[in-house]
C-alpha cells in the first residue's frame, strides 16, 4: 500500500476530539491503530507514523503534546534506541521509552529476576521470580505499546555483542550495574558514532550524563574502580533513587531522539535524593584535567 492510500485510510478512521488544552484535533484510537494494522497487513508502528504525517494524533500520545510536536512524535516513532540492562534502571527506562513512543528498542540482559530485585525493579513482581528479565520486558513492552518494535536478547553482551546491539541505533542507553561492562558499551557507542546516555545509583545518590562520541565520560572519574564490590552494593539501591535516575535518563534519551540538542552533553548531573540537592559537573575534555561544578 502506498503512503497516499494509507493516509486516506488513517484519516477515514480518525475521530474528532480535543487535546488536553482544549484545542481541536483528529485522533486515532489504539483500537483503530490495531484494526488498520490487521486489515492492511502493516506494522502498527507504520500506521501511527502515517497518522502523524497526516496530522492525526494517535490518542495514546495526546498528552505528549505540547511537550512534543506531531513531527517530533513521528521522529520518535522512526527512531531506535539500544538499551543494555533491564533491571532497576533498565525497567524504568523501558517503561518511559515505550510510553513515549520510541519506535524501536533493542535491549539485552542475561539475568533472571530474584527476590532482592523486588524493592526497586519495575519489571519485577512475585510471579516473575526466576524468569529471564528479557522475556518479562518483552511482554511488558507489548502490553503497554504494541506499536513499539521491541527485541530483547536474554544474554550478557561482550564488546562485539554490544556493537551488534547498537546496529542502526540512534542512541545507546546504559542501564548497567557496576562498572565492569560500561567501558565496552561506551566503546561500542563511540564506534557507532552515536551518543550514550548513562546513569548510575549508589544509595540516595544518582548520576546521569550524555557522552557524545569522543567526549569525556563520568566513567573517567572512576577509572580503576571496576574491581570488587560496587558502590551500589555497599550503599544500597532504594527504589526512589533508581526510579528518579531512570526518569532523568529517559528524558534525555527522548530529547535526543526527538531531534533536540542534548541537555547533558559534556556534563554529569549529580543528584542527592536524600537532601534534594542537584549539581551539574562540567566534565573535562580528553587530556584536560580541569572540571568545574555549577
Amino acid at each position: 500500500m502506498n503512503q497516499d492510500r494509507l493516509g486516506e485510510a488513517v484519516t477515514a478512521a480518525a475521530c474528532q476530539g480535543t487535546f488536553p488544552d482544549g484545542k481541536p484535533g483528529l485522533f486515532l484510537t489504539a483500537e483503530a491503530v490495531c484494526g488498520l494494522a490487521a486489515t492492511l497487513g502493516l506494522p502498527a508502528r507504520q500506521v501511527e507514523m502515517a497518522a502523524l504525517g497526516a496530522g492525526v494524533c494517535p490518542l495514546r500520545y495526546a498528552r505528549n503534546l505540547h511537550a512534543f510536536s506531531l513531527a517530533e512524535q513521528a521522529r520518535l516513532l522512526a527512531s531506535k534506541a539500544g538499551l543494555v540492562g533491564l533491571g532497576g534502571l533498565g525497567g524504568g527506562l523501558l517503561e518511559n521509552l515505550v510510553r513515549a513512543g520510541v519506535g524501536a528498542i533493542a535491549a539485552a540482559d542475561g539475568d533472571v529476576f530474584e527476590e532482592t530485585n523486588l524493592n526497586r525493579q519495575l519489571l519485577a513482581d512475585v510471579s516473575a521470580l526466576g524468569a529471564p528479565k528479557a522475556v518479562v520486558a518483552a511482554a511488558r513492552a507489548a502490553a503497554v505499546n504494541p506499536s513499539v518494535d521491541f527485541t530483547a536478547h536474554a544474554g550478557f553482551l561482550d564488546g562485539p555483542g554490544m556493537l551488534a546491539l547498537l546496529d542502526g541505533a540512534d542512541v545507546a542507553v546504559d542501564a548497567l550495574g557496576g562498572l565492569a561492562d560500561r567501558p565496552a558499551l561506551a566503546a561500542a557507542a563511540r564506534s557507532r558514532g552515536i551518543p550514550l546516555v548513562t546513569g548510575a545509583v549508589a544509595g540516595y545518590t544518582g548520576i546521569v550524563a550524555t557522552v557524545l562520541p569522543g567526549a569525556a565520560s563520568p566513567l573517567d572519574l572512576f577509572a580503576g574502580s571496576a574491581r570488587g564490590r560496587s558502590a551500589e552494593d555497599t550503599l544500597g539501591c532504594p527504589s526512589a533513587a533508581v526510579m528518579a535516575v531512570a526518569a532523568l535518563q529517559a528524558a534525555e534519551v527522548v530529547r535526543l531522539l526527538a531531534g533536540r540538542a542534548p541537555a547533558l552533553a559534556g556534563k554529569a548531573l549529580v543528584a542527592d535524593f536524600e537532601t534534594m540537592r542537584f549539581d551539574t559537573i562540567v566534565l573535562a575534555a580528553p587530556g584536560d584535567t580541569a572540571g568545574r561544578t555549577r
